[in-house]
């Protein structure tokens, strides 16, 4: 087990659950946007997200966003130590930085500040700022070098005894990324973790990329928090992220919805159905498994651990309750039904 670090009320590592999380996708001096966005992510679930901080014209911006949003934020610095320094003092309780990249003769201020005022610092390289001399050292092996990078910004914080980490290394590919962490985890295995795959795209393929290398590493238990980068709006990162967490039953967010792939056999439109019934989940507990099917062949029997199910039938739609029948309805009573059927009127 990882060591615990706190971010205001946030805890990663340790005992804590997987956390997720996003990056502001409006730029700073769009003060309305920046809000805005913060509260559609809180109300997404979202527990950190970065934002980008590249110059000083922007401090006011800064402290304004961290005024207004009770989102936890995480200031993302390149480049210029002050910059980190202003975050930290702007009231910021985590910064990602590159150490590698700064000037090293004010790293001593920036640890100094950050011991100050209690501040995470998240390190961690990409797979686009390994050097040259670092791939010669791993002899080309890229994942290695990946490696190299991290662990000597690593070295660079815990010289000067600061233990406030959280360690990251990311890559647009998903074998480079996995293995580098793997390395990362066998080398620092008291520090903990943020994973994710970088540039991963839009769409099916993005995703697709995203799971397969955050999944593969939660599954090697290496991860402490994750990001799920796409090419699309920060909330769709934020469901999918608890999506994948579900599916490696980590955290229950949301109800856990099964359904049919649907075939020949089928007596009910499967997606048309899914999409119905979809508004009554909103109120139903974290965790709570409901199951769609197209017959009965794969209805109660398939899904009897459901607590909740509707199945297509010869007349309509047969309703069940851990496998048990709860009736059968034709498809024009449902809506009636349905509130009854999930127990919605008594909450």
């Amino acid at each position: 087990m990882t060591k615990q670090v706190k971010i205001n009320n946030l805890t990663i590592g340790g005992n804590s659950p997987v956390r997720v999380e996003s990056m502001l996708k409006t730029r700073l001096n769009d003060r309305e946007g920046c809000i805005k966005q913060c509260e559609s992510l809180l109300n997404s679930g979202c527990e950190l997200a970065r934002v980008a901080f590249p110059n000083k014209n922007l401090t006011d911006d800064l402290k304004y966003l961290i005024e207004n949003t009770n989102l936890n934020l995480m200031a993302d610095i390149h480049f210029d130590p002050e910059l980190a320094i202003i975050a930290m003092e702007s009231g910021f309780k985590s910064i990602r930085i590159n150490p590698g990249n700064m000037n090293l003769n004010k790293l001593n201020d920036v640890i100094d500040t950050a011991k100050k005022l209690n501040v995470v610092i998240r390190i961690g390289a990409n797979g686009g700022s390994i050097s040259k001399l670092q791939l010669d050292q791993a002899e080309g092996d890229r994942s290695k070098g990946l490696f190299i990078a991290v662990c000597e910004q690593a070295e660079l914080l815990l010289k000067h005894e600061f233990y406030n980490i959280i360690l990251s290394a990311k890559s647009s590919n998903v074998n480079e990324c996995i293995n580098a962490n793997i390395l990362i985890n066998d080398k620092y295995p008291d520090f903990p973790m943020h994973i994710g795959l970088t540039e991963a795209g839009p769409g099916d393929g993005g995703i697709v990329k995203g799971v397969a290398c955050i999944s593969n590493l939660l599954l090697r238990n290496i991860g402490n928090t994750l990001r799920v980068s796409l090419t699309d709006d920060p909330e769709r990162e934020v469901k999918i992220g608890y999506e994948i967490l579900k599916a490696l039953d980590l955290r229950t967010k949301g109800v856990n919805l099964i359904s049919c792939p649907t075939c020949g056999r089928r007596r009910a439109d499967v997606r048309n159905l899914v999409k119905y019934i979809e508004p009554f989940l909103n109120n139903l507990p974290d965790g709570i498994s409901v199951a769609v099917m197209g017959c009965e062949v794969n209805g109660p029997k398939e899904a009897r651990h459901a607590e909740y199910g509707i199945a297509g039938s010869l007349n309509g739609a047969l309703l069940f309750r851990h496998g048990e029948n709860f009736g059968e309805y034709k498809f024009n009573e449902l809506n009636n039904i349905l509130p009854e059927f999930f127990e919605l009127n008594n909450k």
